[in-house]
């Protein structure tokens, strides 16, 4: 994620504390998000932040963040990709037509930590060092 959209994410999450709402429950994080785009962008104007070159990308990739799967919800949202595996930060493929594809995503180290923990929340599985590998449904993915 950008340095423009950590910092968006983070004013986000501060204003979501402040005012106790939840995202997860269909609370207002589009909102929310195109507010601090909207004030990150005055402030690059005036020449406090740098300049975000396309708002409306750095808001979707931040509402990804905050209420999907961050950088793989585009993927997720694709109905042509049929599978998501994550072999580093740096290997990210999906499978379309059976035919797996590395992706051009790059994920930080805490970013996997990230989806993996977000992931395996509703599955019931765990991955540690004696299981260091793992698979899962997510729970709103309808197969078939």
């Amino acid at each position: 994620m950008s340095s423009a959209a950590e910092i968006i994410a983070e004013r986000v999450r501060e204003r979501v504390r402040r005012d106790g709402v939840d995202l997860a429950e269909g609370g207002p994080a589009t909102r929310y998000v195109q507010d601090e785009v909207r004030r990150y962008s005055e402030r690059a104007l005036g020449g406090a932040t740098p300049v975000v070159a396309d708002e409306s990308a750095v808001a979707r990739q931040v509402v990804d963040t905050l209420t999907g799967f961050g950088a793989i919800q585009p993927f997720l949202d694709d109905p042509t990709v049929e599978e998501i595996w994550i072999n580093s930060p740096t290997r990210v493929f999906v499978a379309r037509d059976g035919v797996p594809e590395l992706t051009t995503t790059v994920l930080t180290d805490g970013e996997v930590r990230d989806l993996v923990e977000r992931m395996l929340q509703s599955s019931g599985r765990r991955v540690d060092l004696s299981s260091p590998f793992v698979d899962a449904s997510l729970p709103d993915v309808i197969c078939g």
